[in-house]
């Protein structure tokens, strides 16, 4: 989260589109908001920043890392595809998590196609009957997976992405149950992938856009996203927290942009953040001894905003205790989460 500003981050060379991605011009154009929806940690990011060949969207092992709606915009030969990267939906604990599922189901009703991504399942949990071959029943569709899918609604297209199939080593396992997903409902298409891999990645866009509206194109060939710089800064300063920390730290932490200040000829960006936490106790991890902690969390954030603006970053940390921020709707409107909106 974070207050609004700054430009949006523009795409540069090297990001894409590639050269089998350039538009026909005997064919009409299309363009659509395609909603990506599943469950925490089953790749909707890693989809996303794979299908923008950018690592746009913060990715880590840790649940409910997606707290926005973020959209990324790909030129897919003659669609125009605004991928929106929701929050996985979940049973909520707190009010932040309602919040997040609101955005989720908001992306998803506004969206005109919708990209269901579920993951195969880890072989180290798989049962010994399946790894052996042995007779049995087959692998099943996640309860979690089942009710998303029931309270989609059948407006918009499905298309049902499989993720993570790398892996699984013998991919006939899988046959089973992409066959108990078909009788779900009638799916557009079914397309299993390695988003990590970026494998599978353009069949999933080469389908996503035959099934997107005809119509004029809203976004230049260079925009990236239609959200500002300075949310990415934030976005990335939390990322490092997540790969920093662990437990409840990571849940329990919120960066606010104080001041951003844009650079002007071959100067620096300016960026002040705050991090909240709720106690004393996650303050002090954070910051860690002699600062060294909070020093790495700056340092990785601040070349990885330099890396998207492409200029010099001039990043100082502040760490608050904000007790509870998560359960005030006051402080999420505050801190950027309770927008209304899954833009």
């Amino acid at each position: 989260a974070g207050a609004r500003g700054g430009a949006q981050p523009q795409r540069k060379k090297g990001d894409g589109p590639r050269p089998t991605e350039q538009a026909d011009a005997s064919l009409p154009r299309r363009s659509g908001r395609v909603a990506l929806v599943g469950r925490p940690n089953v790749g909707k990011s890693t989809l996303l920043n794979a299908a923008l060949g950018h690592p746009l969207a913060i990715v880590s092992p840790t649940p409910q890392t997606t707290r926005d709606a973020i959209l990324g915009v790909v030129h897919h030969g003659p669609a125009e595809i605004a991928l929106l990267d929701t929050p996985g939906l979940h049973r909520p604990r707190t009010e932040l998590g309602r919040v997040m599922n609101q955005a989720a189901r908001e992306a998803a009703r506004s969206a005109d196609v919708i990209v269901f991504v579920t993951e195969a399942p880890d072989p180290a949990r798989l049962p010994r009957r399946v790894k052996e071959d042995e007779e049995g029943p087959p692998l099943a569709p996640h309860p979690g997976d089942l009710t998303l899918l029931a309270d989609l609604g059948s407006e918009a297209p499905v298309v049902f992405v499989l993720n993570k199939v790398d892996r699984m080593r013998d991919k006939a396992l899988l046959l089973p149950l992409l066959d108990a997903f078909a009788k779900i409902r009638d799916f557009a298409a079914i397309v299993p992938i390695s988003a990590l891999r970026e494998d599978g990645v353009q069949r999933v866009l080469d389908e996503v856009g035959k099934l997107c509206p005809e119509k004029d194109w809203s976004f230049a060939p260079d925009e990236l996203t239609d959200r500002p710089t300075r949310f990415f800064a934030a976005e990335y300063v939390r990322e490092q927290i997540l790969r920093a920390t662990k437990a409840e730290v990571p849940h329990a932490s919120a960066v606010q942009i104080e001041r951003y200040v844009e650079p002007t000829g071959d100067g620096a960006l300016h960026i002040d953040a705050t991090i909240h936490v709720e106690r004393p106790g996650q303050k002090k991890i954070l910051i860690g001894a002699g600062a060294e902690q909070l020093k790495r969390i700056g340092t990785e954030a601040r070349l990885r905003i330099e890396e998207l603006v492409g200029r010099q970053v001039n990043l100082k940390l502040w760490v608050r205790v904000t007790p509870e921020w998560r359960e005030s709707l006051q402080r999420l409107e505050e801190l950027g989460y309770n927008k209304g909106d899954a833009s």
